[in-house]
């Protein structure tokens, strides 16, 4: 069938919308999550003392709550959802802002996804004292119990994002807390009623203070406080989001921040130092919990489902926005129009995820490309002020944080890239080389002087994309969302109604930017009369 650009997805309205206590259960159930137990045992071994460990996670936790701020002013100038790749692509640095997505749609959230499964596989094993005959059927079973999980979950995430998942997600977020709950009870009620306070009585002993190991330890802590910015993917089905966001994130982060700051101060009430390792809430529930130890797994596990659900949510919305700026198939830019789900993007996700899960060594891989996360949030900063002092028209109803906030971030996204290459540059260097790939493939492939200038291979991308979009249609029950020119038409919206907001010389038209813009194989959708054909 044909559709013209006027009735095509713009118009497809965004009807289930996430409330105040559905944001900030995302927000606590995309940080909270293994990290917490796991984390604890690198920091305390870079720092040697309790006293400079609980300063890494308070210093992690500021860096994270500036860096949310910065993020609620985006959230709310620019309200489209995708996060950073949003924010680039509005300031039209869209070979800086595919570069990033290859590594975070293809690398970083694919890994965490199947890390998250395969962390509540051995945890479930654990809670339950599973044991099989051999290596190989251990292995594949937790595998299996890991996919289903997330399946589960794909299957929840295709349906409403109010009533099912937003609510399914206060629930585990629920869940983490009861976990974080219990190690908390049991450290305080030792050091209460029981007087353990031999391990924390001198906090600063035995501290080995370094500049590089410091910042080492803060990466740790910041990863464990990574997924403050999932509102920002989702920012269109978030209701009322001047005040969603910032309360959304005021409660969310100072909570999760007490919750680390007690969760830690437990783990030294009870565990000596020596003994921290990656199982430190096993060794915490068995030094404590006796023959109610099994608790603890239990707990993680449940705790997991939630963290699961949340990188599911940011990455799908990360891929369908990359597809709605035309740098990816359209198909995978198609929502359902009932429940507003991007059901392509998460299924595509969840297979790469699924593929990833084998590629050995998951949390190397992480390392070797998390550093371009805080590279991409540099960049974002540095969007975010290009924004500011050029005075680039933004959504009416933004929050505007004090200007050496992004500044202030901005250099500490720039301070922690180059420790990082400095320090430890062969690690760096694979992302380096993804990042450099990226780029290599968006000037092949999207820029328009390169192959989509040739028109027979113009012609067979539009073909494919097409038969791939319809099929997409067809089976899921969705329509596509294209996103082309409505930077500048909502610009062009904002001028009539706030005439002091200057206006964007050289409008163009939604088939004008296709022309200048053209994907290997979405961008060819949009025909030479202004019609869309899928």
């Amino acid at each position: 069938f044909s559709m013209t650009s006027e009735d095509a997805a713009p118009k497809v309205g965004r009807t289930e919308k996430m409330g105040l206590f559905g944001a900030i259960s995302y927000i606590i159930g995309n940080i909270v999550g293994s990290g917490i137990f796991i984390t604890p045992a690198t920091i305390v071994t870079l720092e040697g003392s309790v006293g400079l460990s609980l300063i890494v996670w308070v210093l992690s936790a500021f860096i994270a709550t500036l860096g949310a701020f910065c993020y609620v002013e985006l959230g709310t100038s620019i309200r489209k959802s995708g996060a950073d790749f949003a924010y680039l692509c509005y300031v039209k640095w869209y070979p800086i802002a595919f570069a990033f997505m290859c590594t975070g749609c293809i690398i970083i959230y694919p890994a965490t996804l199947a890390i998250q499964a395969d962390t509540f596989s051995e945890y479930v094993f654990k809670g339950v004292n599973i044991t099989l005959e051999s290596d190989t059927q251990l292995y594949f079973a937790k595998k299996l119990t890991g996919f289903s999980l997330v399946w589960f979950l794909l299957f929840l995430n295709f349906f409403s994002l109010k009533t099912i998942v937003s609510r399914f997600n206060i629930v585990a977020s629920i869940a983490k807390i009861a976990a974080t709950g219990l190690v908390i009870g049991t450290g305080f009620y030792f050091l209460i009623f029981q007087g353990m306070t031999q391990n924390i009585a001198d906090p600063f002993k035995g501290t080995t203070f370094a500049i590089g190991s410091f910042v080492s330890a803060l990466f740790s802590g910041l990863y464990s406080y990574d997924g403050w910015d999932i509102l920002n993917f989702g920012a269109e089905e978030i209701e009322n989001p001047k005040r969603t966001m910032p309360l959304a994130i005021i409660f969310g982060m100072t909570f999760i921040a007490l919750l680390y700051f007690l969760v830690n101060l437990s783990y030294f009430i009870i565990v000596p130092i020596p003994n921290f390792t990656d199982s430190i809430a096993q060794t915490f529930g068995e030094m404590t919990l006796g023959s109610f130890q099994f608790l603890i797994p239990v707990f993680v596990a449940l705790l997991l489902i939630g963290s699961l659900n949340s990188t599911m949510f940011s990455a799908s919305r990360y891929l369908q926005a990359a597809a709605k700026q035309g740098h990816l198939p359209s198909c995978i830019s198609c929502i359902n129009p009932l429940s507003d789900s991007p059901r392509v993007a998460l299924l595509v996700h969840v297979l790469l995820a699924m593929g990833i899960s084998f590629a050995g060594d998951l949390n190397q891989l992480i390392n070797y490309v998390s550093f371009s996360q805080w590279s991409q949030r540099g960049c974002t900063m540095a969007a975010l002020l290009y924004i500011r002092f050029t005075h680039k028209p933004v959504h009416p109803e933004r929050i505007r944080t004090f200007i050496l906030m992004p500044i202030l971030f901005c250099l500490l996204c720039c301070t922690l890239v180059v420790v990082t290459i400095v320090d430890s540059f062969d690690v760096s260097v694979v992302g380096i080389g993804i990042v450099l790939a990226g780029f290599i493939f968006f000037f092949l492939f999207i820029f328009e002087k390169s192959l989509p200038a040739i028109p027979a291979y113009r012609e067979n991308s539009q073909k494919l994309n097409e038969m791939v979009t319809i099929w997409s249609q067809i089976i899921f029950n969705v329509m596509p969302e294209l996103d082309y020119g409505e930077e500048e038409e909502e610009s062009s919206n904002l001028n009539k109604i706030h005439p002091e907001v200057p206006s964007i010389q050289g409008s163009f038209s939604c088939e004008d930017d296709v022309k200048r813009r053209p994907s290997a194989l979405s961008n060819a959708t949009q025909s030479t009369n202004s019609s869309t054909r899928f």
